[in-house]
């Protein structure tokens, strides 16, 4: 049997999804900037993933552009913030716990000169808010929070953050990263207070290459890829019609069953939570189960390292992570897991288990069945 328990690192895409993503590059492969019939038919498609998006999220079409992925739409939210708002302050606020696409322009920005300040979590992976609003002053320019943490599945509130920081200062600019976030929730920017939102195809059966930032129309950005001077001069480069057309399928597609699909997954969640806890020497960390997202559980396996016990599930088929996609190949310990006090042999220990609405329950029964019979052997043999 398989199991594929790492939708937080990439789901696979819808059949719909697939077959846009071929007609766009079979049939209707014209460049949209071309003014023959052909261009015309493939602008059609962006039009039709820019009003899909829009009317999901209760903003205009023009608030709407296209990114390479997630990354790039957080790179440019801060880099274009950043650039664009420099004679109004140079402060600028995130948490302890953000994804390296956040975290690594950030520390960027701080190298050239920016003031940085970093917001602590406690023990489940929450925002202080109070801290947060007491760090917002007249030289901030962008405070950068991540909706739902890629590792531990914490979520923030972040409504509450967008209506303390704009009461301390109007001017302050909101960006979300909603990498984890964008098809588990409805997400609606304008009733949040978020200025800038950024999205990914490849986390909700959309394509790979494709994201979304959202923009509010009365933000200043800078862009940051400059050149022909597509989607309004705002972010320049061939449009990907393949990636633009398969993220809006996608998108129209999970949120037409939201629902039923998260409830899905939190029944997933509390399952393999429960079972979990019925294993000896193993700590689940983050928020309880119906306050966290519904889909990412994160466990340590005490005395076992995470790459050990990865490796001993794949040569079973099933598919987990060592923390985040990202940056699992990078030795250095998890900064959401240092963040929330975990010990050092919770840090080596730890491994991610992410669902989608295609998980079944049987996967989850394999999974801990496997589980209770490795970890006695592998914690032996460490032992010796």
């Amino acid at each position: 049997m398989e199991a594929y328990l790492d939708n937080s690192a990439t789901t696979r895409c819808y059949e719909e999804v697939k077959d846009i993503v071929v007609k766009t590059m079979m049939e209707d492969y014209g460049n949209p900037s071309a003014m023959h019939l052909k261009g015309v038919e493939a602008e059609r498609y962006l039009k039709d993933s820019t009003q899909t998006l829009a009317k999901l999220m209760k903003v205009q079409e023009g608030e709407i552009y296209f990114t390479s992925g997630g990354t790039e739409s957080n790179n440019w939210a801060l880099m274009g913030t950043a650039l664009a708002n420099r004679r109004q302050g140079k402060h600028m606020i995130t948490t302890a716990i953000e994804h390296p696409a956040v975290a690594a322009p950030v520390a960027f920005l701080e190298d050239q000169g920016y003031e940085v300040t970093r917001i602590g979590v406690d023990s489940q992976g929450r925002v202080d808010l109070q801290e947060l609003e007491d760090a917002v002053n007249e030289e901030t320019i962008l405070v950068s929070v991540m909706y739902v943490n890629n590792e531990i599945g914490s979520v923030q509130d972040i409504a509450a953050i967008g209506e303390r920081i704009k009461r301390k200062n109007p001017k302050t600019y909101l960006h979300v990263d909603a990498t984890q976030a964008f098809g588990k929730y409805r997400i609606l920017p304008k009733r949040m207070g978020i200025d800038l939102l950024s999205i990914s195809g490849h986390k909700f059966h959309g394509p790979k290459g494709i994201g979304v930032l959202y923009i509010g129309e009365k933000v200043k950005v800078h862009p940051v890829i400059l050149g022909g001077g597509q989607q309004n001069n705002m972010r320049s480069g061939t449009d990907n019609v393949p990636g633009v057309a398969g993220i809006g399928k996608a998108a129209e597609i999970i949120y037409q069953n939201l629902e039923s699909s998260q409830a899905h997954m939190y029944d997933l969640k509390r399952h393999l939570t429960e079972g979990l806890k019925k294993l000896p020497d193993v700590v689940v960390h983050g928020m309880p189960v119906e306050e966290g997202a519904p889909h990412i559980v994160n466990a340590s396996f005490v005395g076992v390292r995470s790459e050990v016990l990865l490796h001993t599930l794949e040569d079973r088929q099933i598919y987990v992570s060592a923390g985040s996609a990202c940056s699992s190949h990078k030795r250095a310990g998890s900064s959401t897991l240092t963040a929330i006090g975990c010990s050092k042999a919770e840090l080596e220990s730890s491994l991610r288990f992410s669902f989608c609405e295609m998980t079944t329950m049987e996967e989850l029964d394999y999974t801990l069945e496997v589980l209770g019979e490795v970890l006695p052997m592998l914690r032996k043999y460490t032992r010796r």
